[in-house]
C-alpha cells in the first residue's frame, strides 16, 4: 500500500470529486474501526458515558485536558499535543510511547487502519484546536 500513496494522490489531486470520494471513504472506513478498536472505552460525544475521554475534538487538544477526567500523571504532565503523528503513536504503542499511563490498550500498528481511525478523529474534530495548541 504504501508505494500506491503517490499514485493515488496524484490521481486524487486530478479529480477533485474523486479525492471528496475518496476521504468520505476513508472516514466511513475509520469510523467502523473506531467502534470495533476505541467505541468500547471512548465516547465520541461528552455527553455519552464512557470509561476514557471522549474523542470528539482530539486533534490539536493537549493531551490530559479533557475536564473532569481522572489522567495519569504522567499523562497530565506530558505538555504533548495530540497532533495526527501524536494519535498515530500512541494507537500504535500508548504505554511505549507514554510510560505510566492507565490506559490498557492492544496496538493498532498497521499504518492504514491508522489513517483510517485519524480520517474519522479528524472529521469529528469540529473545533479547531491547532492555533491554541501553537
Amino acid at each position: 500500500m504504501p508505494r500506491l500513496m503517490p499514485v493515488i494522490a496524484t490521481l486524487l489531486a486530478a479529480t477533485p470529486a474523486l479525492s471528496d470520494t475518496f476521504e468520505e471513504v476513508k472516514v466511513a472506513a475509520g469510523e467502523t474501526l473506531y467502534e470495533a478498536e476505541c467505541e468500547r472505552c471512548h465516547a465520541v460525544d461528552a455527553d455519552d458515558a464512557s470509561y476514557g475521554p471522549p474523542l470528539e475534538n482530539i486533534l490539536y487538544r493537549a493531551a490530559g485536558s479533557y475536564e473532569g477526567y481522572d489522567y495519569s500523571i504522567a499523562l497530565e504532565a506530558s505538555g504533548i499535543v495530540w497532533t495526527p503523528a501524536a494519535l498515530r503513536a500512541w494507537m500504535e504503542d500508548n504505554a511505549g510511547f507514554m510510560p505510566g499511563t492507565k490506559m490498557r490498550h492492544v496496538g493498532i500498528e498497521d499504518r492504514t487502519v491508522q489513517d483510517f481511525i485519524l480520517a474519522y478523529l479528524t472529521s469529528i474534530s469540529a473545533q479547531d484546536n491547532k492555533a491554541i495548541s501553537e
